[in-house]
């Protein structure tokens, strides 16, 4: 039997996150393969309570540390409690997340323990020498690729997979206690800034309103805010407006913004660029509203409506209050 595959579970507010769940879910069917079991490493305040959630994706124990040291994000510390976890569990292999923070740590991880490290991978299958498949060219290329080592390092491509539910039984619980230095703690988080506005976040929204240049202007973006508000959705957009200084960086969809993967995702008035898509393409549903009916969002688009957006979406905004006024 191999050791075990232990996932570095994020987390925040006791809530585990959902880029966590998703690794945690490919997890599990690796570690079925191997016959082993499914372990979560987990740091700073709220790791126990959120290591209390993870019966039910199959973890069997929650490695938690949660010295004070490790509650701002310091990659280097927080490498540090992985490898303890390494050196302490014996496991076959180490998957992260896909997201900054995970990629981050994974690298030092692998940096300071002299092992290889495949990161944005799709699928994974477990042998005398790993076979993968992953992400190269911002999803653009899809590699297959070999990785051998004592421990395997892999982070999962975001919205790869299906979130892990969470609840059901609770997990066994080791306390984990890293030996820091003050070199693992100079690069740190020393404060965040809340997000403006409120609501919900683009990550973890079921729609998302996208707008790009033929929005016009900042102020533009009213029209998509009521239909995002109906819809009980959030607003997005390309990276041209956040350039142009109509919605702030935190709001771009793309390959160097944020990646989501919404149920329904209206895009309108944006062109449709590679590094755009790259960060939709996970959308189960894809509507776009454009002038163009050569934009290549069309080439992608499960849906489209060929007309001005500022006449389009405030009809759909109209036609959604109406009928909810007619359905009493």
């Amino acid at each position: 039997m191999s050791g075990p595959v232990i996932v570095f579970v994020e987390h925040a507010d006791g809530e585990v996150d959902r880029l966590s769940l998703e690794a945690l879910g490919v997890a599990r069917g690796v570690a079925a393969t191997l016959g082993s079991s499914l372990e979560g490493v987990l740091v700073g305040t709220g790791a126990n309570a959120a290591g209390r959630l993870l019966g039910a994706t199959g973890v069997a124990t929650a490695l938690i540390a949660e010295d004070a040291r490790l509650d701002a994000y310091a990659p280097a510390a927080w490498a540090a409690t992985i490898r303890a976890a390494i050196a302490n569990r014996s496991p076959a292999a180490v998957i992260a997340p896909g997201s900054d923070r995970g990629n981050e740590v994974l690298a030092h991880v692998a940096a300071r323990s002299g092992l290889p490290m495949a990161a944005n991978v799709l699928s994974i299958e477990p042998g005398p020498s790993w076979r993968l498949v992953r992400q190269r060219w911002a999803g653009s290329l899809l590699e297959d690729a070999a990785l051998d080592a004592p421990v395997r390092l892999l982070s999962i491509a975001p919205h790869a997979a299906p979130a892990a539910e969470v609840g059901g039984s609770t997990p066994a619980v080791v306390a984990l206690a890293p030996e820091l230095t003050e070199a693992d703690l100079v690069a740190r988080v020393v404060g965040t800034e809340p997000r403006s506005g409120g609501g919900v976040s683009l990550t973890d929204a079921k729609v998302v309103v996208g707008g790009g240049r033929g929005v016009g202007s900042a102020a533009g973006f009213g029209k998509l805010e009521e239909l995002a508000g109906l819809l009980g959705g959030a607003v997005g957009g390309s990276r041209v407006v956040t350039s142009l200084g109509w919605r702030p960086h935190a709001d771009q969809i793309g390959q160097t913004g944020l990646r989501i993967a919404p149920d329904l995702y209206i895009a309108c008035g944006i062109s449709g660029a590679i590094q755009h898509v790259v960060g939709s393409k996970a959308a189960k549903h894809i509507l776009a509203i454009n002038t163009d009916p050569d934009a290549p969002i069309m080439g992608v688009a499960d849906y489209a409506v060929i007309g001005d957006l500022h006449a389009v979406v405030p009809a759909i905004s109209a036609e959604i209050r109406r009928r909810r006024a007619a359905a009493g």
